[in-house]
């Protein structure tokens, strides 16, 4: 169902932007029918931009696009939710959000940016970058040899050992996950879905 955009004088409906594979929130616009329906169409967002009083691609000057993945309409019609993958920084001020606040939360999502980006420039004194260079069969077996550490560590009372093992578990399985092309989302989507049946 289209939103209602004769809701409001301006026929514009507000816009919440969501990260579609960290859920973070990156941005508020509005949308008049032409910019909902080029977004459609392109798989970019537009927005409606209230001060130049006219449409605006997201990264139209900056290349720093907003690619839809989903559009969902709220309960009455006149408000968008909008997730995206961000092609680079969201905010004006070139940060990855314009709500940086609201989103300190999640460390790991952080980290499997950096992972990722790591993967993608491969620095030659990183380790990351090595692993991805040995292959998906060394990320693996990383993968399992924390897993047998953790589980020795589990079975003595040094809670400081056990914390860093169980990072070190965390750490190699992000960078498998990565490795097999998904996010730490997936497999949270995973665990939502078992839950609900």
């Amino acid at each position: 169902m289209n939103p209602d955009f004769d809701k409001f004088p301006d026929k514009l409906v507000p816009v919440i932007v969501q990260d579609a594979s960290t859920n973070k929130v990156l941005m508020l616009g509005y949308m008049n029918n032409d910019a909902y329906n080029k977004t459609i169409i392109n798989k970019k967002i537009t927005f409606y931009s209230r001060s130049k009083q006219r449409l605006w691609e997201k990264g139209e000057t900056s290349g720093n696009y907003l690619f839809v993945k989903e559009i969902i309409n709220d309960c009455d019609n006149d408000c968008l939710l909008i997730k995206a993958n961000p092609a680079g920084p969201v905010c004006h001020t070139g940060a990855d959000t314009c709500f940086n606040e609201v989103n300190k939360g999640s460390f790991l999502n952080q980290l499997e940016k950096i992972i990722e980006s790591r993967k993608q420039t491969q620095p030659d004194d990183s380790y990351v970058s090595s692993l991805f260079k040995k292959g998906i069969n060394k990320i693996a077996q990383k993968v399992g040899e924390e897993a047998v550490e953790l589980v020795i560590e589990s079975k003595d009372n040094n809670d400081e050992l056990f914390k860093n093992e169980a990072a070190d578990l965390l750490f190699h399985y992000l960078i498998l996950l990565n490795a097999k092309g998904l996010t730490l989302h997936d497999i949270e989507s995973v665990l939502e879905h078992r839950h609900k049946k």
